[in-house]
């Protein structure tokens, strides 16, 4: 496991837990996980199992596929356009917001990075 996917991955799943919000005891309550494995994944020092993901995807929002794409266990769909194309036109993009593109279809996708590419020079011009 690449420290990169491992800490995206617990990068996602604090952002979605802080965004409910959830504090670590309620989600481990909630799940059924342990607090300290719970705070583990947190930090990015742990890599969720199936099993993990499956018992944390209702309490946080996720479906269970949702949580598999991300974590790596299933491909995105077909048609999900790869992520070092869109960070080659907008840059480095959020992983959650990458596993969002790639459930859409190719013409969304590149309407989106057309968007935000375009908000991108935006910035730019008005630094």
């Amino acid at each position: 496991m690449t420290p990169d996917k491992r800490n995206g991955l617990s990068r996602i799943l604090r952002q979605r837990r802080v965004m409910i919000p959830l504090t670590l005891q309620e989600l481990a309550t909630r799940s059924g996980v342990s607090l300290s494995h719970i705070g583990r994944i947190d930090r990015g020092d742990r890599f969720p199992s199936a099993s993990t993901l499956q018992k944390i995807a209702n309490p946080l929002g996720f479906s269970e596929v949702e949580l598999f794409t991300l974590a790596g266990y299933l491909s995105p769909g077909p048609s999900g356009m790869a992520k070092e194309a869109m960070q080659e036109t907008v840059g480095e993009l959020d992983p959650y917001t990458v596993m969002i593109l790639a459930l859409e279809s190719v013409e969304v996708q590149r309407t989106v990075a057309g968007l935000l590419s375009i908000l991108k020079e935006l910035a730019k011009a008005v630094r």
